[in-house]
């Protein structure tokens, strides 16, 4: 019997010198260390040794699992929530103080105003975004999301000021293909056709494409865009819609080091402008004429090796169809980092804007417009009209 239990001693040692030799995770067995220590086949400093590794060999066992159930666990929240991690919240917060004076009691206002908008952009997958904007005005007005502080305190309103998607597939770099109510995909160096507020409702198509050693870009873009659906009451197709196409070329250019050139191109032209309907919504804000086909010429040279860096831009416009000698506008201005026409949206008009800001801390600031002009228009006698606005405005973005 001892012969036996030497033997099988032997054999318990030789597996348990196998057993160690392989990986930690088939070591040491707690059945069979208490085996070996009955049959006396290890002393009491190696059952010790032996205890210890297995206790150690255990609590990681019991760690891999937890972690394994955190990581599933995180996963699955991951998957809820990943629209979160793929989406972006920006918006701003603005506070103006308005002072418009003209001739003509009607013109003069003294007001309070708000604007707020908040937009949110997602990436759905790597080829197609989606943007969601709202924004606050005191009506649909297609031009403004100021609201005035008026009406004894009453909630404001807001509206749909953006919904888009945006497919940029991946085989075909820089093209974008842009459906909804979308930001303007076209250059706008300046506000003589399109005020910055004005978000276009339609298709869109816009490319750029960098030429040598990426100095020079050309850019360009195309859309259909529906401005009123069955403008002359024959029905809801189509082409009895009010509808605009745009298109644009340019090119941007460094001829020299710190000189950057913009120039450029556009077209836009209007389908179904003819009927009763769309010249009297198209003759308005003194327009003399219902039918346009605009030709656009513009440019910018931006010079930034300056002590204050500066930019000099200016527009050129001629509407082929006007019923008037009223046909062109054009524009010149000079912007710089302390701060660029209008005449409180009036046509016929001439006139200048000074636009100053201070930068109160990050992304917080306050800022002064003053806008001098004179409207052919905007007088009931169609004489000139002078309109002079200051601005002030203490604006928050995140």
């Amino acid at each position: 019997m001892r012969l036996v239990s030497t033997r099988v001693a032997a054999g318990l040692c030789g597996s348990l010198v196998l057993a160690m030799s392989v990986p930690a995770s088939a070591a040491v067995d707690a059945k069979l260390l208490e085996m070996l220590k009955a049959n006396g086949s290890i002393s009491p400093a190696q059952y010790s040794e032996l205890q210890t590794e297995l206790a150690s060999e255990k609590q990681a066992q019991q760690e891999a699992v937890a972690n394994q159930v955190k990581k599933s666990d995180l996963t699955a929240f991951e998957q809820k929530v990943a629209w979160a991690s793929k989406t972006q919240v920006k918006g701003d917060v603005r506070v103006r103080y308005e002072d418009v004076n003209g001739d003509g009691a009607a013109s003069d206002q003294d007001r309070g105003r708000v604007r707020a908008r908040v937009g949110f952009y997602s990436e759905i997958n790597p080829q197609v975004d989606a943007g969601v904007r709202i924004a606050t005005g005191s009506s649909d007005d297609r031009r403004s999301t100021n609201q005035s502080l008026d009406n004894y305190f009453n909630k404001k309103s807001l509206w749909l000021d953006q919904a888009y998607l945006d497919w940029h597939p991946t085989n075909i770099k820089n093209l974008h293909l842009i459906a909804g109510k979308m930001n303007q995909p076209w250059v706008n160096e300046g506000d003589i056709i399109w005020d910055s507020d004005i978000n276009p409702e339609g298709l869109a198509a816009t490319y750029k494409l960098p030429v040598g050693s990426g100095d020079t870009e050309l850019f360009g873009s195309a859309g259909y865009y529906i401005l009123k659906d069955n403008v002359d009451g024959e029905g809801m197709e189509f082409k009895h819609d009010l509808n605009m196409y745009a298109g644009q070329l340019g090119a941007r250019f460094a001829p020299f080091d710190g000189t950057k050139v913009t120039l450029g191109g556009s077209i836009y032209s209007f389908d179904g402008d003819d009927s009763p309907a769309a010249r009297a919504a198209l003759a308005v804000n003194g327009n003399t004429s219902t039918q346009f086909r605009l030709y656009e010429g513009f440019g910018q040279v931006d010079l930034s090796n300056l002590p204050v860096p500066v930019s000099a831009y200016g527009q050129y416009v001629v509407n082929d169809r006007a019923a008037t000698d009223g046909d062109t506008a054009w524009l010149l201005g000079v912007k710089t980092k302390l701060g660029k026409f209008v005449a409180n949206g009036y046509t016929g008009s001439r006139g200048h804007k000074f636009k100053v800001g201070y930068e109160i801390d990050k992304n917080f600031s306050v800022g002064a417009a003053y806008l001098m002009a004179k409207s052919d228009t905007a007088a009931k006698d169609r004489t000139d009209a002078d309109i002079n606005t200051l601005q002030v405005d203490l604006e928050a973005k995140f």
